[in-house]
């Protein structure tokens, strides 16, 4: 009988836990991840996804038109022909400001930092909206680096017809 007893607290307590760690308060806070491909409507979505995703000024062209200009190849990195990109993520604000910017999948020290230097230069962002409001949402931007012989730029999936 106690074992019994035992394994009933115990499953209350875990169930209590759980509950509490899922308030719609706590969830409702935290920015939504957008992944390049991944907007699109849903019957019944959260209380914080976005219906109008967040936009670069001018556009994806423009937003990689910007990028190119504005890395400068590490000299480190060149010597040791590092190629390939640097997973970077931010917040883009209710007021467009992109804050919290971070690398989630790094390439070199050297990289990394240039990356994050250049999310530091971007303009502010045209803010996601939910029902006509902003709201702040988690982006992620890949930061390409080597030379232009080897790097290859992902291509539009949209199809005209």
């Amino acid at each position: 009988m106690p074992v019994r007893y035992h394994l009933l607290v115990i499953l209350s307590l875990l169930a209590c836990t759980a509950s509490a760690q899922t308030t719609p308060a706590a969830s409702a806070k935290q920015p939504t991840v957008l992944r390049p491909r991944h907007m699109q409507a849903q019957a019944r979505p959260a209380a914080n996804r976005p219906d109008v995703a967040p936009q670069f000024p001018g556009g994806q062209k423009a937003l990689g038109q910007f990028v190119q200009e504005q890395v400068q190849y590490p000299e480190a990195a060149r010597s040791k022909q590092l190629s390939g990109h640097v997973l970077t993520t931010f917040v883009v604000a209710t007021d467009g400001k992109l804050t919290q910017p971070k690398v989630v999948q790094g390439l070199s020290p050297e990289c990394d930092a240039e990356a994050l230097r250049v999310l530091s230069l971007m303009p502010a962002w045209k803010p996601a909206t939910r029902k006509g409001q902003p709201v702040a949402v988690q982006v992620q931007v890949p930061i390409p680096f080597g030379n232009s012989a080897t790097l290859q730029v992902e291509k539009s999936k949209v199809k005209f017809e």
